[in-house]
């Protein structure tokens, strides 16, 4: 374990691991002017007054995060992920130091518990984490989820020569230059790998061959790689594969209930289903607001409030209780995956293989 855990930092030198949901902005350092967190002992906790978190860019409301601010009379410092690669260097080098929170994915959970690079919670002291589904939480000694992201195929019923009902329809001809696509190693392979018939978490060199063929395919009828919502919308692309989150946004600009969009209707291949959480960093500096902030964001109501402008899959039940009408009936969410999902799970060293065989694809655009 240790050894993949060195081998996740040399490989986010070079490569780009795929997100699990949320932002895809550059990374930003923590804001100057912070207070030293050196000056503060590891393990001694003390009355803080700025809480820094290390997170996506635009994948939580402002009003939020400011009324966290006013409530504890403190600052929240938000730095930016370009992907998970970023959060698990930053975990894994000591990002105690820094960041008091770091939003990471679920993938890469057991890795980073045995590893010692994330705290253990003191659940006590987050009581509104009792209305998180217990079905959607993989770690809760060391995490707590935020929001999860349906990764499935939406499609405009209007302009798409084809009906798609299984990914293999995704490599049919008919759809050269049709497709616009999320991107990234462990986002792509587990699509191609069910669409074989394969475990979408394989650690199987062959079987991750005959994916890499099948994206080859794919590649070839992809038009654009990231900005789904923007590619729906505009007509540059009829089929997206994408976050549920980004699918909602595409709906909402198309018509709503009325919009041309429509969730394939898959029945046999399972749609992957991941979770960003929060963890606190081992040596976090500011545990006191940390864990005043994950209690705050597990809020019914403010988590309601968080889903009207980041409309993502919520395992808050009672958030969803309290969202707005909008939220519930949101036609982006008109599916019935709920049975038929699978997890990334941590694939260990052969997380090499899927990269090797990832730039290859890249190369080949």
């Amino acid at each position: 374990m240790k050894r993949f855990l060195a081998l996740i930092l040399a490989l986010t030198m070079a490569l780009a691991l795929a997100a699990c949901g949320g932002g895809n902005e550059p990374a930003a350092e923590p804001p100057s002017g912070e207070t030293p967190a050196a000056e503060t002992p590891t393990g001694e906790e003390t009355a803080s007054t700025e809480l820094n978190i290390y997170m996506w860019q635009q994948y939580i409301s402002d009003q939020v995060v400011s009324d966290f601010e006013e409530a504890n009379n403190c600052t929240v410092n938000i730095s930016y992920m370009s992907d998970n690669a970023d959060a698990v260097t930053r975990l894994t080098s000591g990002g105690g130091d820094q960041y008091d929170l770091i939003m990471t994915c679920d993938a890469y959970m057991e890795s980073l518990i045995a590893g010692g690079y994330v705290e253990e919670l003191d659940l006590s002291r987050i009581p509104n984490s009792s209305n998180i589904n217990p079905a959607y939480w993989s770690s809760p000694n060391h995490s707590i989820p935020y929001l999860g992201n349906y990764i499935y195929v939406v499609y405009n019923t209007e302009t798409c020569p084809i009906e798609i009902t299984c990914y293999n329809d995704l490599i049919d001809p008919a759809l050269k230059g049709q497709i616009t696509s999320i991107d990234g190693a462990r986002n792509l392979f587990p699509m191609a790998l069910v669409a074989l018939g394969y475990d979408p978490n394989s650690e199987n060199e062959e079987e991750l061959a005959e994916a890499y063929e099948w994206l080859v395919k794919y590649n070839d009828n992809v038009v654009a790689y990231g900005n789904a919502e923007q590619n729906l919308t505009n007509g540059t692309a009829s089929v997206a594969f994408t976050y549920d989150g980004n699918a909602s946004w595409a709906f909402a600009e198309t018509g709503g209930a009325d919009s041309p969009l429509t969730v394939a209707p898959f029945t046999d291949d399972a749609v992957q289903l991941g979770f960003d959480m929060y963890v606190i960093p081992t040596g976090a500096k500011h545990t006191d607001l940390a864990y005043k902030f994950l209690d705050y964001i597990c809020d019914p109501e403010v988590m309601a409030q968080n889903l009207e402008e980041f409309p993502y899959f919520c395992p808050n039940d009672a958030a969803v209780a309290a969202a707005p009408e909008s939220y519930r009936n949101d036609p982006s969410k008109d599916f019935d995956y709920k049975e038929n999902v699978f997890f990334q799970e941590d694939v260990g060293e052969a997380l090499t293989i899927y990269n090797d065989y990832y730039q290859m694809l890249k190369v080949g655009e």
